[in-house]
Formats: structure tokens, sequence, C-alpha cells
């Protein structure tokens, strides 16, 4: 246990932030899981509906420090790849 003061503020920032990030992980994983459902039920018009609120997501988590933006732009890669497989069939 910490002893110190800043230490024990250390950790009660530590416990908000921790809180934060896990919603904004969790809405992100929903909205993933959400376009996934889109994507397997093939319908176009649907998919570029989706699409763009799935990077806004993506981009607000990783503008706001809970992903690294280099995952930030490989989940957009691969959510657009998902997107264009679908198109090309």
């Amino acid at each position: 246990m910490a002893h110190s003061l800043s230490a024990k503020k250390r950790i009660r920032q530590n416990a908000r932030r921790r809180a934060r990030n896990q919603t904004r992980k969790t809405a992100l994983k929903s909205n993933l899981r959400r376009f996934g459902e889109v994507v397997a039920g093939a319908d176009a018009r649907k998919i570029a509906d989706a699409l763009p609120s799935l990077y806004k997501v993506i981009d607000r988590a990783a503008s706001q420090g809970t992903l690294h933006p280099n995952t930030a732009a490989r989940r957009k890669s691969r959510a657009a790849r998902m997107a264009n497989a679908v198109k090309g069939k």
C-alpha cells in the first residue's frame, strides 16, 4: 500500500483512468462486433453506413489515449479490408 500522498493520488488517478479506458474499449469492441455482423449480412449499403461510424469510434479512442495510434490505424485497415472483401464479391 502506498504511504506518500503523491503515491495515493497516483493510485486514485490510475483507477479513474482505468475505468474510463475500460468503458471506451468496451464501446469499441461492441462497435467492432456490430460491424462484423453487418459485414456478415453482406449488404453493401449498410456496410457503407457502418464503416464511417466505426472509424469515428476508433479515432476518438486513439485521440483520447485509450488506443495507440498504430493500433487504431491497424483496426481501421482491417475493417476496410473486411468491407472491401464483401464489395468484391
